[in-house]
């Protein structure tokens, strides 16, 4: 397995874990949903199931490319819920919150993660893609 299937396969994997934990712990993800959108509880189930297909895309071959679309899309969309938990300094709902220096790593972090997904969907100029591949397979 290259590179790209196995960034793409263990992202897959993240993705799943993390929308099980929406149905499995509800509460923890409720308090950062913006309260202009609603049903927190909606969103956090909503963006669970999605989670899932996205994470089972990244680790079908076939439904890789389309899936790291989604994954970027996904990133980008899910942002402002982190964006209003930093603003508003909003706790988890197991009342821990992330302090300024953690709020700037979870944005590295989401702007790394688009940045791999739009990788994995080869979404790259040719030449650098290349670089990657040579280099490390």
């Amino acid at each position: 397995m290259d590179l790209r299937g196995v960034l793409s396969t263990a992202g897959g994997a993240f993705f799943i874990y993390v929308g099980i934990m929406h149905f499995t712990d509800t509460s923890w993800f409720e308090p950062i949903v913006p309260p202009v959108l609603g049903s927190a509880t909606f969103w956090v189930l909503a963006s669970g199931v999605v989670e899932v297909l996205v994470g089972i895309g990244l680790i079908i071959p076939r439904t890789r490319e389309i899936s790291g679309y989604a994954s970027a899309t996904l990133l980008v969309l899910l942002y402002p819920a982190n964006l209003y938990m930093w603003v508003f300094d909003v706790e988890l709902g197991d009342g821990a919150s992330l302090s300024p220096t953690g709020h700037v790593v979870r944005l590295m972090l989401q702007i790394g993660g688009i940045i791999l997904s739009l990788w994995i969907a080869g979404y790259l100029p040719r030449e650098v893609d290349s670089f990657y591949d040579e280099e490390f397979s």
